[in-house]
């Protein structure tokens, strides 16, 4: 089998909130989604999305996944999109890092595989693990309050999972945090998570400020090196995210006992197929997971399913379901969220097919 073609399209997703609001006033309120569809010569095609989450969150932004497709989609037209390794090895050949442009090309790749073998492509990817995902949902800064009453509601939906954007300053999220955590009930989980945005010295004080509340602290500060500092001064649980996107820095971040938790991204690790390799050493050295991906609609959303439902349960952390959070449907068969938890497709390949009258005319294709 070859790759034929790449079909590479632009859409825009708005939230159904009016924002999403994290540290430092960062702040999206449209999110620019890429979806790739690859074509064989055997008729069968896949899809993958990538949606880096703004321009201010990773070394990423949405136009760069376009471009970096520019560069690296002539070179793989001829290559046989079922040899996974392979085709890592191939983009890697041709583009050096950036592999928030690759992953939208190796998640179409395992679409494809799910399809020629007929199985989900969570069955490929491990098997699947349990009835379904519990799912967290991520609570845009606001005021204490506001944010207080979020979780309420979210609640109310099936949720029990909660991540709070916090990373605005010591003192009001300190507030943040006590104010919802007067909320939690048994069995509930509750994630303060500051996106890089504190100092350390403002870390440490929130981290004392709250250390009768049952919470998990998330990338507190910028670096791999404040973090860890933080965290050897913590009692609570830690989990870290932005610093981790390669097998170095897990592998490092185990060594150095720099989290209890880590939060594995799809498009930072290029795609499904280094995803699972890392989930794989998570599962190895025993750390608990968070399984998602920066942003995205319901491919993103249906990719991140396959890698939680192929995750043993104990070490599933939390997921999230993005295609919740949008306004706009750009497949039809996605894993849609029920009481708080979502399931992957029982579907060959990833289960869901592109709806072309959403995602329009193409913005560039490969021959």
């Amino acid at each position: 089998m070859k790759i034929t073609r790449i079909v590479v399209y632009q859409v825009d997703l708005p939230l159904k909130e009016s924002s999403y609001n994290w540290s430092g006033g960062k702040s999206v309120s449209i999110f620019d989604s890429t979806v790739v569809r690859v074509e064989t010569d055997a008729g069968i095609e896949g899809y993958g999305e990538s949606c880096p989450l703004g321009p201010v969150y990773l070394p990423s932004y949405a136009g760069g996944v376009r471009s970096g497709l520019e560069e690296l989609a002539p070179h793989l037209i001829g290559a046989d999109p079922t040899q996974l390794v392979l085709l890592n090895q191939l983009m890697d050949a041709h583009l050096k890092g950036h592999p928030h442009v690759k992953s939208a090309v190796d998640v179409a790749c395992w679409d494809i595989l799910g399809k020629v073998t007929g199985q989900p492509v969570c069955h490929l990817l491990g098997g699947r693990f349990g009835e379904d995902i519990t799912l967290y949902r991520a609570i845009s800064r606001q005021s204490p309050e506001a944010m207080a009453q979020s979780v309420a509601a979210y609640r109310a939906e099936g949720y029990s999972r909660f991540q709070l954007k916090v990373g605005f300053g010591a003192d009001s999220d300190i507030e943040r945090i006590r104010a919802v955590a007067k909320l939690l009930r048994a069995g509930d989980r509750l994630i303060a998570d500051a996106n890089t945005g504190w100092l350390p010295h403002e870390a440490m004080r929130v981290v004392r400020a709250v250390r009768d509340i049952d919470v998990y602290i998330e990338q507190p500060c910028l670096t791999y090196e404040e973090c860890l500092s933080v965290r050897r001064h913590c009692d609570h649980p830690f989990v870290l995210d932005e610093v981790i996107s390669d097998m170095g820095s897990l592998i490092r971040g185990h060594a150095d006992h720099a989290m209890d938790v880590v939060n594995l991204k799809i498009s930072k690790f290029g795609g499904l197929t280094k995803a699972r390799l890392a989930r794989d050493i998570c599962v190895e050295l025993g750390i608990g997971m968070t399984l998602e991906d920066t942003w995205g609609g319901d491919i993103v959303t249906a990719a991140i399913a396959h890698l939680a439902h192929s995750t043993p349960e104990e070490f599933r952390f939390t997921s999230t379901d993005f295609n919740s959070y949008v306004s706009v449907s750009i497949a039809e068969g996605a894993p849609q969220r029920h009481d708080g938890r979502m399931k992957a497709s029982a579907l060959p390949g990833l289960g869901v097919q592109a709806r072309l009258e959403v995602l329009g005319p193409p913005v560039l294709e490969f021959t």
